[in-house]
């Protein structure tokens, strides 16, 4: 890819990884992951959302890698991880699962993170075995369950079918994004980001958005508008913490509201004021703290064993 897929200095640069693998999911997608930190250390799963990648979490990796083991993957067809056969929730649950099985210990517990997509991934996962097995606690930044289109405000109309129908079509939108110009930084910034972000910020989400590839944006959009993991949520029974920026158009703090009155142990919602939908990217110490509490109050340190490094 000829674009930079990442911006190559300052606080959202991302971290060399301590070691790379890569895992096969189910129908034999193949998944790059990276591991960051001590390797006794308590885990954390990142998982990064629609048309990112693993530079999404950069913030959170170089504060949370100095004492725990941080593990972060592609989601498949995003960052290094090739497409695979199919985009479906269940596909990205397996992937889900394939990641921790390539990387936690049988019986090792990790707080996994989810932005966006990546929180879908968990819902989506919450009947796996291995989410069961290795989820401690998780966090659920900027998500939704159902109704994403719907209750999206990135349209500034009235709800109606009319705004659902112009939505649908601008997030399914095949035509490719071009450069990062000052342009498309500010239709960046007013469909994912709060009015008060900063430059580098702004530039730091554009960077990896615009390298995600067309078919892959497109193909996930589909499946995101149809997306229903409402039964999801009420299996994630593990505790869960929900944090929203109040100014987020792509799922609006009514997706959080209705997570936390379904999940049967939530933690509660924080809401941001001003912030928008890339809450670990405009908020990264208050994401990252959230993540340490939860490790704190539910993981631990587990002696780690080697595993495998994928088929």
């Amino acid at each position: 890819m000829s674009r930079l897929m990442h911006v190559a200095s300052g606080p959202y640069a991302p971290p060399v990884p301590a070691r790379e693998l890569t895992a096969a999911s189910a129908d034999g997608a193949r998944l790059h992951i990276e591991v960051h930190g001590p390797e006794n250390a308590p885990a954390v799963v990142l998982a990064h959302g629609w048309t990112c990648s693993t530079a999404f979490w950069a913030a959170q990796i170089r504060d949370l890698a100095v004492d725990h083991r941080v593990i972060a993957y592609d989601q498949r067809g995003h960052g290094r991880s090739p497409a695979g056969p199919g985009c479906t929730a269940d596909g990205l649950a397996d992937d889900l699962e394939a990641v921790l099985k390539a990387t936690l210990a049988p019986g090792e517990q990790a707080v996994i993170a989810g932005h966006s997509m990546g929180g879908m991934t968990v819902m989506a996962a919450a009947t796996r075995p291995a989410l069961r097995e290795h989820a401690a606690a998780v966090l659920l930044c900027s998500t939704g369950a159902s109704r994403l289109v719907a209750e999206s405000t990135v349209v500034p109309i009235r709800p109606g079918r009319l705004r659902t129908w112009l939505t649908k079509h601008i997030l399914g939108s095949r035509a490719p994004l071009g450069p990062v110009t000052p342009v498309a930084r500010a239709i960046l910034k007013y469909a994912t980001m709060g009015p008060g972000s900063a430059p580098h910020m702004v530039e730091a989400c554009a960077r990896i958005v615009h390298a995600c590839p067309r078919k892959v944006r497109y193909a996930w959009s589909q499946v995101l508008d149809l997306l229903d993991l409402d039964h999801g949520v009420r299996e994630l029974a593990v505790p869960t913490a929900v944090v929203v920026g109040t100014a987020d158009r792509l799922t609006p703090p009514v997706h959080a509201r209705s997570l936390a009155a379904a999940l049967p142990h939530c933690l509660g919602v924080t809401e941001l004021p001003g912030l928008g939908h890339m809450t670990p990217v405009e908020a990264p110490a208050l994401v990252t703290g959230k993540i340490r509490e939860l490790v704190a109050t539910y993981a631990k340190a587990t002696t780690y064993t080697q595993v495998k490094e994928g088929a």
